[in-house]
């Protein structure tokens, strides 16, 4: 039995769930599926442009992962592109969770938010020790 999936983090989840192409019936449409967390990497990396490592520690996982994730994407959504499918996005495993990282220093108590994708601090904008931790949120 293999390991279970961790949650990937999204932090952000527009109401749109389904695209197809103009004019032709739902009826005479194939469809395909991506999942939220798939949606979460396309906009991470081809809208954000954000490199797959910063990406992954953005969805928390790892840049290989982040890089499957992606992969299996871009080819869903080339394929009804290519195909004239429909866009169906829903489920996987994913955690929503809010667009900043909130840090709290150890030595002089000063709370801040770093958004995603800019990686750790390397120190506290107030007293400038390296001696802080990140915390869910305010």
């Amino acid at each position: 039995m293999g390991r279970p999936r961790k949650d990937r983090l999204v932090a952000f989840n527009p109401e749109i769930s389904f695209f197809k192409p103009r004019g032709i019936p739902m009826l005479d449409l194939a469809e395909v599926c991506i999942t939220v967390d798939e949606r979460e990497a396309l906009r991470l990396a081809d809208l954000d442009g954000l490199s797959h490592e910063d990406s992954g520690q953005c969805m928390g996982v790892s840049r290989a992962t982040f890089g499957r994730i992606l992969h299996k994407a871009r080819q869903t959504v080339a394929d009804a592109l290519i195909n004239g499918k429909a866009i169906k996005i829903d489920g996987g495993n994913y955690k929503m969770v809010e667009e900043k990282r909130w840090f709290s220093c150890r030595k002089c108590q000063q709370q801040w938010d770093v958004p995603l994708g800019l990686g750790r601090p390397k120190e506290c904008p107030a007293c400038g020790q390296d001696d802080f931790h990140r915390f869910l949120s305010q």
